[in-house]
């Protein structure tokens, strides 16, 4: 009965739902990140990085043939250089990607940290 009782009064704290609600500890990948030379926190308020990342972005979006991981990897530009980071489903996103970075800017200003999820 006092189960019950909790249950009912953790349904009604949540809302109206017809489960209990279970509080959920929020991912936190700050150990990870720190392994990492650059992260999002690097990239640039400089106004000539913001539009170098703001146009291979835009390449990326461009891309339809590339898969929603693929269109959401991280672009982070430092003093020109661009540093793409996050998970894709193949090598070949993992390459198409990096072609599109490098048609912003030179190929040797890209350096690719795409993980392909498996």
């Amino acid at each position: 009965m006092n189960l019950l009782r909790s249950i009912f009064s953790a349904t009604a704290v949540c809302g109206l739902l017809t489960i209990p609600c279970i509080a959920q500890t929020q991912p936190d990948n700050t150990a990870q990140n720190k392994d990492h030379a650059v992260t999002a926190e690097n990239q640039s308020a400089a106004t000539s990085d913001r539009a170098i990342t703001h146009n291979v972005r835009k390449a990326i979006m461009a891309d339809k043939s590339l898969s929603s991981y693929a269109h959401n990897v991280k672009v982070i530009t430092v003093n020109g250089a661009v540093t793409l980071k996050g998970p894709v489903h193949s090598e070949e996103e993992k390459q198409k990607i990096q072609a599109d970075a490098a048609s912003v800017v030179s190929p040797d200003a890209v350096t690719n940290q795409l993980t392909v999820k498996q």
